[in-house]
Order: structure tokens, then C-alpha cells, then sequence
């Protein structure tokens, strides 16, 4: 067949067949990706090769070897996410400087070049899915067989889990059972001069894995932007990255650097295939990139040149059904047993301790829900509101130093929904002490006009209250009730109610006995997405949020690191406890 803009790919023709005829239970995630590859095999513009995904099949179980010595045969999910990789191309149109033949002058010639569609490949996976072997395969094709490759890299949050993608390319070469990793580490038979080691042609060294007949290494490097950052790499594979405590994102830094080596009229795509199982880590890189990747399986942005295969159960009711358990590891019964998962159900059951990291890696539920207060898809934006003329209630969690000054407004909206906006205030100084990538967030802040920078090193409470005065003038927000956290609010609140009079003015004790209502109504709000902000920063606060419990069962607000800052979502309390106090205001 070769290269058809009609064809339905094999591999995921097969597996689509599978899931209508209802032998695959997949979840919503991967029925939208479905819904994507189904768009581009209607497509015309888009091309499917099958030779090319079934070079790379070949290649792989005639030449590759588990860290066990055993033949590798392709599990089917590997090659359906290969066949994303591999299977499908496009044309751009060219224009292309020839030269004459006697060296004098030239001219422009329009030539159509073939490209790899897939640049980007996105694997959430639960934990046991093989994952890190199909990174393996994809380093061991380019580094042997693209000759364009050059320079690879694989990373992980650990020199360990970085070394579960290298291990079984180097047992292959130990091995060498194909024709192609004979010839490379034993050289060609019709050439046994020099020692076996001169003729060697792909070997594991000091610096990785090299093929000193192209040129190509593939090198493992620490999940670091600053480590990441300035690399022209071909390949690049990134393990568990949403299971490291990376704030930073590594994916981007690899990508800037490998997009630098697009080539003109070669088709030498770089190619990043991310691949992890669900983690517990709030507010690092992969809740931004998992919420874009949301985007685009819902048509919201248009990406065809991603990849996604994002498994999971849908709920996690579905956990006490093993007939659901194959939409979060597609290889389960294959490289992992159903006993092994049920052993660590009843686990779970009975130790809550080791509840969320099983919950997590193995069903591929965001844990953040279960340790964190409120859950991912409760930090989730919404859609851009203004509430000029507003009533609405103030909340202020006030602070000189490293925490945010915080004031969040509070609107009471039909059906039992509330408004939300936030406005925080910090220092340059503050702002200066930040590393790279929480500074980069902070920007983002900056722009929607949720973070304001004051000059010095301590805030001036009264350029604050004249700031945030001059922003309620301009809204025109109708301030009903005040509530605050009286920790250094003294100054402030005296201000406050000289000019505005002492009505709705509500001091909110901060303790489990006092918050521990007004918390468990706000996480209600949040489940039923009644709670309708639109700025990251409060995303952000709500996703650091964590509650302690004491004897009595009351909860208090928390948050788990000093850099996780939750001081809006204090503000919004304080600012929920006034409206009730002083809901007569508001009728």
C-alpha cells in the first residue's frame, strides 16, 4: 500500500474495531483522541505510510532484547502509539536554491517535501504498562537506523528511572541477536581485521549509547531546565514527568532547543515523546501541560502534529470494577496481572497512607483531589467574567513579607454561585528572590492584573489600601461586607472603616473551629463548579490548598510547602464568612 491519504491505519483500525465491537473499554480521554485520528484519516491532506510503521516493527523484534535477555515481540499498544509516531506524513511546498552545474549563478526550484506528522507524543499510563520499553524501542530505531540523528537524550526525575529506558539497549547490544546489532557491535564478516573493539560500530560508553558509524549518541540528563535548555537534540524521550517535583517544564526546554533543528529541505523532524504515570504533584509543569492537552482532545485547539494517549478511569467508583481497569492500563494481563492489581486495591482499603500513590499509578486518578483540598478539575479556570457594579463581599489575608497580601472579592450570582476575583500584592524584593520557574508564573499573574509589585522590601499598607481603593473604584464593585484575618490588618481595617463606616466589618479568627464550615461549604461550591473564578492565580492557590483535621473532626486550611501560596483562597473565606454573617446586605 505505502503512502495513501484514503487508508485506514492497521494498527489503530484493529484497535478501533476492538473498542465498537466492545472487547476494549476506553475512557473519555482516549475516545477523543480516537475522535482526532478518526478526523485525520478523512483528511486528504494527510498521508499514511504503513511501510514505515511496519519498518519499525520489524526493527524492533528482530534486533531488540528485554533487560532479560528475552525476544522482544511489540505489545499491540505499542504499536498503536508508534503507528501515530511513524504512520503518518504531510507535504510542504519549497522553494530551493539549485546551483548550475559549471558553478556560475542558479536558480529556485519548487520541491515538495515529505514530513513526519508527529512531533510531540503525549503517554499517561498507569504504572506496570512497559512504558519506559517503548521508549527504549523509539531511542534504539532513530539512534540506528535515522541517519540523520545525531544527538539524543532521555530524562527522568532520576538517574534510576532514566536508566530503565538505557538498560535494555544496552542488553541488546551484549546480545546482538539481530543481523543489524551484529554488524554494528561485531562489524561485517568479510572484514575481521583489528580487534573485535576497533571494528565495534555501537557500543555503551562514559558519555551513553554511541553509533560511531553515524555519529549518534544518545546521553541521559537530569530533569532540569538549565541541564535541558540550549540542546539541539533529534530524539528526545522524557520519563515520569508528571511524577517528579518539577516546576519548571522540562518538555518546553527541550522542545526550544530541538526546534532549532528543522532543517530546509530535509525532513529532520525532532521528535518528544513524554511518557508517565499519573502523579501527586500540584502546580508543577504537568498540571499546565495536561490542561492544554485537555484543549486539544476537546477540539478547543487544533493540533495535529501531538499526540495523546491519556488513560485513566473516568471515576473512581470504577476501581472496585476490574472490567474498567484495561482504560488505565491498556497492557494489563500482559506486563502486569490482574492479581497484582487487586492486591494493591485491598491495600489501598486498608492503608490510606499508600491510598493515593495507588490510586494515582495505577487507575491514573489525579491524587491531587484526595491529598490536596480541593481537586484538579475544581482549579480548572472559567470563562472570563467581569462583575462591573456588582454587590459583592471583601475578603483581605494581609502580609508585609513573602506571602501574598490578599484580597479576594466575593459576588453572590443566581443558582447559588458565587463570582470570584483576586487581587494580591507583593514586593520587588520578593519578586527578585524567586527562581526561574516560579518567577515565570508570577509573570503570568502579573499580566491578567492578580499580582501587583510594590516598590521596597516591605509593603506600605497604605499604598495598598490606596491601590486597591483606586481598583474598586474603577470596577465599581459594591463592597457589603468586609472580612479579614486581623494578623497585621490593625492599620488596614481602621482605614477601611473610617472611610467606608463600621457596618459588614467582620474579624475572621483563623482555626479549625472557625474554618472548618465555611471550608466544607466552599468545597461543595467547588464540586458542583459553582465557585466561578477566571484568573490563574486563584487556579493556582486553590491547587496548593491542603486541611488538617484535629480529634473533633474540624478542618483547617493549609499549605504544604512555604512557596505554595494559599492566601487568596484564605481571602475568599474571610470574604465568604462576612456574606454570611451579613446576608441581609446582599437581599
Amino acid at each position: 500500500m505505502a503512502l495513501s491519504n484514503k487508508a485506514t491505519p492497521i494498527y489503530y483500525g484493529q484497535f478501533r474495531d476492538a473498542v465498537m465491537r466492545g472487547e476494549i473499554p476506553v475512557n473519555r480521554e482516549i475516545s477523543m483522541e480516537m475522535n482526532r485520528i478518526d478526523e485525520l484519516i478523512e483528511n486528504e491532506g494527510f498521508y499514511y505510510d504503513d511501510e514505515a510503521i511496519n519498518g519499525f516493527i520489524d526493527f524492533c523484534e528482530s534486533e531488540l532484547t528485554l533487560t532479560n535477555g528475552e525476544d522482544l515481540h511489540l505489545l499491540d499498544s505499542f504499536k498503536l502509539w508508534a503507528e501515530q509516531i511513524f504512520g503518518w506524513y504531510y507535504f510542504i511546498e519549497r522553494s530551493v536554491y539549485v546551483p548550475s552545474p559549471d558553478g556560475h549563478g542558479g536558480h529556485y526550484e519548487r520541491k515538495r517535501i515529505k514530513k513526519r506528522l508527529v512531533n510531540k507524543q503525549y503517554l499517561i499510563v498507569a504504572r506496570g504498562a512497559a512504558k519506559s520499553m517503548y521508549a527504549s524501542c523509539i531511542q534504539s530505531f532513530f539512534l540506528n537506523v535515522d541517519t540523520s540523528t545525531t544527538h539524543q537524550i532521555t530524562t527522568a526525575p532520576t538517574m534510576a528511572q532514566a536508566e530503565e529506558v538505557m538498560s535494555p539497549i544496552r542488553t541488546s547490544i551484549t546480545r546482538a541477536r539481530g543481523p543489524l546489532y551484529k554488524f554494528m557491535t561485531e562489524g561485517s564478516l568479510n572484514n575481521t581485521t583489528g580487534s573485535k573493539a576497533d571494528r565495534c560500530q555501537l557500543a555503551s560508553t562514559k558519555k551513553g549509547i554511541q553509533n560511531f558509524l553515524t555519529g549518534s549518541l544518545l546521553e541521559v540528563r537530569p530533569m532540569s531546565v538549565d541541564k535541558l535548555q540550549g540542546l539541539r537534540v533529534k530524539v528526545a524521550t522524557i520519563d515520569e514527568w508528571l511524577s517528579g517535583d518539577v516546576r519548571e517544564d522540562p518538555i518546553g526546554a527541550i522542545e526550544q532547543g530541538a526546534a532549532k533543528e528543522q532543517g530546509s529541505a530535509e525532513n529532520n523532524d525532532y521528535l518528544i515523546v513524554a511518557i508517565s504515570s499519573e502523579g501527586t504533584v500540584r502546580n508543577g509543569s504537568g498540571d499546565t501541560i495536561k490542561m492544554e492537552l485537555a484543549e486539544i482532545l476537546k477540539g478547543e485547539y487544533y493540533n495535529p502534529h501531538v499526540s495523546i494517549w491519556w488513560y485513566k478511569l473516568d471515576d473512581i467508583d470504577e476501581v472496585a470494577n476490574p472490567e474498567m481497569w484495561l482504560k488505565a492500563n491498556p497492557n494489563l494481563g500482559k506486563t502486569v496481572t490482574y492479581e497484582t492489581y487487586q492486591l494493591d486495591v485491598e491495600r489501598a482499603e486498608k492503608n490510606p497512607a499508600a491510598r493515593n500513590d495507588i490510586l494515582a499509578k495505577r487507575f491514573g486518578i489525579p491524587m491531587e483531589g484526595y491529598t490536596y483540598f480541593f481537586t484538579y478539575e475544581e482549579t480548572l479556570p472559567h470563562r472570563k467574567r467581569d462583575f462591573w457594579k456588582m454587590p459583592c463581599s471583601l475578603g483581605a489575608d494581609l502580609s508585609k513579607g513573602d506571602d501574598f497580601c490578599s484580597f479576594t472579592f466575593l459576588f453572590p450570582l443566581s443558582g447559588g454561585a458565587f463570582g470570584i476575583k483576586t487581587r494580591n500584592y507583593i514586593t520587588e524584593l520578593t519578586l527578585m528572590k524567586l527562581p526561574a520557574a516560579m518567577r515565570a508564573k508570577y509573570d503570568q499573574f502579573m499580566k491578567e492584573g492578580s499580582l501587583i509589585v510594590m516598590p521596597g522590601t516591605v509593603l506600605d499598607m497604605m499604598e495598598v489600601y490606596e491601590d486597591l481603593d483606586n481598583y474598586i473604584a474603577r470596577c465599581e464593585y459594591d463592597v457589603r461586607s468586609f472580612g479579614f484575618d486581623p494578623y497585621n490588618a490593625r492599620e488596614f481595617v481602621e482605614r477601611w472603616e473610617r472611610e467606608n463606616g463600621p457596618f459588614g466589618i467582620e474579624k475572621v479568627i483563623q482555626g479549625a473551629k472557625t474554618e472548618s464550615v465555611p471550608l466544607g461549604e466552599l468545597k461543595k461550591l467547588a464540586e458542583q463548579r459553582l465557585i466561578l473564578f477566571d484568573e490563574e492565580l486563584m487556579a493556582y492557590a486553590m491547587g496548593n490548598c491542603i486541611t488538617l483535621e484535629d480529634t473533633n473532626g474540624n478542618r483547617k486550611l493549609l499549605k504544604k510547602r512555604y512557596d505554595q501560596k494559599i492566601d487568596a483562597v484564605s481571602a475568599m473565606m474571610d470574604a465568604y464568612i462576612a456574606f454570611k454573617l451579613n446576608r441581609e446586605a446582599f437581599e
